[in-house]
């Protein structure tokens, strides 16, 4: 059985993404990256709508397996605090640019957030109630500062080193109270 050309076809839109934006998410784009025909990409996907929501989805998916990665077992067997954990070590990573922008276009659309809110929810809800306990604003500022490290280099307009990177990630891992995992 051939295998299908979907991935390859999202992985392309993942790149002309990286390289010029979402708008540019075409398929004739699309096509030309994946070296497909326009046809083969509408057989996978009938709008354009379809393919960006596939995008989400496939970026999402992505995402999951770095952190389950990260984790080192499956989530039906990680507690809370290394769900906490792997979500800040993958944090310090660098957003890319087609991750920043597709998070940002899915702000808008809940159906494009769906995945995403999905990963999160699973790997680092935000407590409720959190300003009535000590423990939980500091996992909730834990969080809020891994979303800001990984966001850090499109903000600040400047890299900033692995090793720094690292260290802040298992600074917070420590101060929300967690083992580093490694």
């Amino acid at each position: 059985m051939r295998p299908s050309n979907r991935n390859r076809i999202l992985d392309a839109a993942v790149r002309v993404v990286q390289r010029e934006g979402v708008t540019a998410v075409t398929f004739d784009s699309v096509a030309a990256e994946a070296e497909l025909t326009r046809g083969g990409i509408m057989y996978h996907f009938p709008s354009r709508e379809d393919l960006l929501a596939a995008l989400h989805q496939h970026l999402a998916a992505q995402w999951e397996a770095t952190l389950l990665a990260d984790a080192g077992r499956p989530l039906d067997e990680l507690g809370a605090d290394d769900r906490l954990a792997a979500y800040i070590r993958v944090s310090a990573r660098s957003a890319t640019r087609a991750e920043l922008q597709l998070m940002l276009e899915a702000a808008n659309r809940s159906e494009w957030a769906a995945p995403w809110s999905a990963v999160l929810e699973r790997w680092a809800p935000l407590p409720e109630d959190a300003e009535k306990d000590a423990a939980s604003m500091t996992r909730l500022v834990a969080r809020l500062a891994a979303d800001g490290l990984w966001m850090f280099e499109a903000l600040a307009y400047r890299a900033m080193p692995e090793a720094q990177r690292r260290a802040v990630a298992d600074h917070l891992v420590r101060a929300v109270g967690i083992s580093d995992g490694s």
